[in-house]
């Protein structure tokens, strides 16, 4: 049977009667006004969840998950300010409507229809998902979070106290903000969320400021899955450095006293809260999910029987707000009005092409203040010796660490953790003197959790700070990775360029290392970071293109509020030398500070026409030394350093092979689903020139001798050269 239907029916004829389910009497500091402003956020969120429906099944309306049931998160948003920002649960419909009453000039309804009939009028995001989120109500767009938010939520709180200290040029929260996450009881077991409760509890215990409010919506189950009795209260009520409250979010008096007195606590103390808000679910999970297939009747019937409305309108009638006839008038009222607000909104423009869907994946610049770089003075105090030395060669981790002391030396916004970047310096010694040169609160030691330690970059850049996330290995980058694609990515697109998180993420991988590896520690895949839309990847070769490289991945997350992984060749991090012992021919001197490599500039090596070796990093190294071996021989060569693998650099590239007679592609990543299918799909569609490849074999990377072995090397691209040319 149609349980929304019957839900409606009860509430309209137990209100009537005054059949009051049974409750606490109403209590607390909530006025009669304020109760009333609640009720009509909870009838409009209800009378939207009806009105998706019935535009679903006459096919107007589209895939949605429902609020029915959670509408007592009005009055935790009543307890809130509307500049503290928040992370939405996906059934916190109700808040964002409380919310809007406290803003001036909200359509609340008429945005949230818009949403639903996915117009590409839809304020936030563009007609591209049903999705909570308003820029003037400071809260950003969620899709389906199953806790992916927790994390970013920590370093957005985080982030409050860090701009009193380090105020970046494009702060949005005010001094006194808390940050407030949502989600499910069944969400809160998610690996992802556990990992942000030990993160801010960690963080709290070392005094470090995180005003942050997480709220768990215990509405029982997740999906068909029951969460057990008291499981969550069990979990989390003594956990150390998270304060536990607890309210019934049926009663919105209880559930704005408590979420006044949590929120008082993180707001004074600088410190995180857990507010557990007892809520229940109705008409299933989404969609077309009908909960009587996994629950029984008498369980169905026992939620609906606690409609959180019928409790509203109880303590409406109990503390005199409210007679039952006019509290019915307010529901039937809401009720017409956004059904007719839908008849409008259904009939607004949708997306329709490719281009107007892929519109805000790539964000909007913005505009910053000019920086001319450091001073000479402020770099002479910062680098004293070491300025000498940036005159001679160096190896590469030694110009990249100078690279990133000049950018942070210039950006204050800029901020960088992960795990040993800090007293360590990193296990490559890339990070040394940062800390020690600007602070711990801008070098940040972080837990060994990567998903946290990206989270907590998106997090910071949601307050106009630039983040520098290292993440140690490439390998480790696969436990996080959903934080780069699910998140990052995925917030311009879904905000149509209104909310953004530029940062830049360092990642040392790829092969070759001869005494510290094996897979964990090698890791030639990059298919992940090449299938995000949006995201920019960039593998410099050698140290001098990596410093003008860095500042222009800053440059682009600055200015351009882009998306952007660093990747370094581990590698290649000592290499002295190219073609014979102690030649130093790797090395490069440091610099000028007002050199950068833009996004989609190759590297070229020799004019040779009979053959173009494409590589980059590791594979554009060793096709160096092929070159030399080929020229001995009288064949003329060019190597060509792709530096930016996604995108790919197309132009650029085809006009440098296009004059060529062959081209020889060598590639470090693996054969199937790396960088060479790619380009050879892309050659072949743009040039007229015999094509091959070399790549690595479909293998994970072997510790010991071995450690090359399914990698390419300077004798496989020899042969592969050698046989493109076709024995020339």
């Amino acid at each position: 049977m149609d349980r929304a239907g019957i839900v409606e029916t009860n509430f309209r004829q137990r209100v009537a009667a005054a059949d009051w389910p049974e409750g606490e009497p109403p209590r607390g500091p909530l006025t009669a006004s304020d109760a009333m402003s609640v009720f009509r956020a909870q009838c409009l969120s209800r009378a939207l969840d009806l009105e998706s429906r019935r535009l679903q099944q006459v096919g107007e309306g589209y895939y949605t998950i429902g609020s029915s049931g959670h509408e007592g998160l009005a009055a935790v948003a009543h307890a809130l300010r509307p500049t503290d920002p928040a992370f939405l649960h996906y059934r916190d419909a109700a808040f964002q409507i409380a919310r809007s009453a406290q803003v001036a000039g909200q359509t609340i309804a008429w945005d949230m229809l818009l949403s639903f009939s996915c117009s590409s009028e839809d304020p936030i995001s563009g007609g591209r998902h049903k999705v909570l989120g308003s820029k003037a109500l400071s809260i950003p767009p969620q899709t389906s979070t199953i806790a992916s938010h927790l994390p970013k939520a920590i370093g957005a709180a985080y982030s409050v106290a860090s701009a009193a200290r380090h105020d970046p040029e494009h702060r949005e929260f005010p001094e006194d903000a808390i940050v407030a996450c949502s989600f499910g009881d069944a969400s809160a077991n998610h690996s992802t969320a556990q990992g942000a409760f030990n993160t801010a509890q960690w963080t709290c215990f070392q005094s470090i400021p995180l005003p942050l409010l997480f709220v768990c919506e215990d509405n029982g189950i997740g999906i068909s899955t029951k969460t057990p009795t008291g499981w969550i209260r069990q979990t989390f009520e003594h956990r150390p450095g998270l304060k536990y409250f607890f309210c019934d979010g049926l009663d919105i008096f209880d559930t704005y006293r408590v979420a006044l007195e949590a929120a008082e606590y993180v707001r004074t103390r600088r410190r995180p809260a857990f507010l557990h808000v007892r809520t229940v679910r109705l008409y299933g999970h989404a969609g077309a999910d009908v909960a009587t297939t996994y629950l029984s009747k008498a369980e169905v019937e026992a939620d609906e029987a606690n409609d959180p409305l019928l409790h509203s309108a109880r303590l409406l009638a109990q503390s005199g707000a409210s007679t039952p006839s006019q509290t019915l008038d307010v529901y039937e009222q809401t009720r017409a009005r956004v059904a007719r607000v839908a008849g409008e909104t259904v009939t607004r423009p949708r997306l329709s092409t490719a281009d107007d869907v892929m519109a805000s994946i790539v964000p909007p610049k913005r505009e910053c203040a000019p920086t001319n770089g450091p001073s000479a003075e402020a770099r002479a105090e910062m680098f004293r010796g070491e300025l000498k030395a940036q005159k001679d060669p160096q190896p590469m981790s030694r110009i990249i660490n100078w690279a990133l002391a000049d950018l942070m030396l210039e950006h204050p916004e800029i901020v960088m953790m992960g795990e040993d970047v800090g007293r360590k310096g990193g296990v490559y010694g890339v990070t040394q003197k940062l800390q020690t040169r600007f602070g711990q609160d801008r070098v940040i030691d972080t837990l060994l959790d990567e998903q946290s330690i990206l989270g907590f970059g998106i997090g910071m850049a949601h307050n106009g700070f630039v983040p520098m996330p290292e993440i140690q290995f490439l390998a480790y980058l696969h436990n996080a990775e959903d934080q780069l694609r699910g998140e990052a990515a995925t917030l311009p697109f879904f905000s149509n360029g209104q909310f953004t998180n530029p940062m830049v993420v360092r990642i040392a991988g790829l092969g070759y290392q001869k005494g510290f590896g094996g897979h964990f520690h090698n890791d030639n895949s990059v298919a992940v970071l090449r299938d995000i839309p949006g995201l920019i990847l960039a593998c410099p070769s050698n140290g001098a293109d990596a410093a003008r490289m860095l500042r222009e991945c800053v440059r682009l997350a600055r200015e351009e509020q882009r998306l952007v992984v660093f990747l370094e060749p581990i590698a290649l991090y000592p290499m002295r030398d190219l073609l014979e012992d102690k030649d130093g021919g790797w090395m490069t001197e440091y610099p000028p500070q007002n050199e950068r490599i833009a996004m989609g500039e190759i590297g070229q090596s020799g004019s040779g026409k009979k053959l173009a070796i494409v590589s980059y990093a590791n594979g554009y190294y060793l096709s160096r030394r092929v070159q030399k071996r080929l020229e001995d021989e009288g064949v003329s060569a060019r190597v060509i350093d792709l530096r930016w693998l996604n995108p790919l650099p197309q132009e650029a590239l085809v006009d440098a092979v296009r004059d060529c007679e062959r081209v020889l592609i060598v590639d470090e990543t693996r054969r199937t689903g790396g960088m060479s299918e790619a380009l050879m799909a892309m050659l072949a569609e743009e040039v007229d020139v015999p094509l091959s490849r070399l790549a690595a074999e479909d293998s994970f990377i072997a510790t010991g001798p071995a450690y090359g072995a399914t990698l390419p090397s300077e004798e496989s691209i020899y042969a592969a050269a050698k046989s493109a040319l076709g024995g020339e």
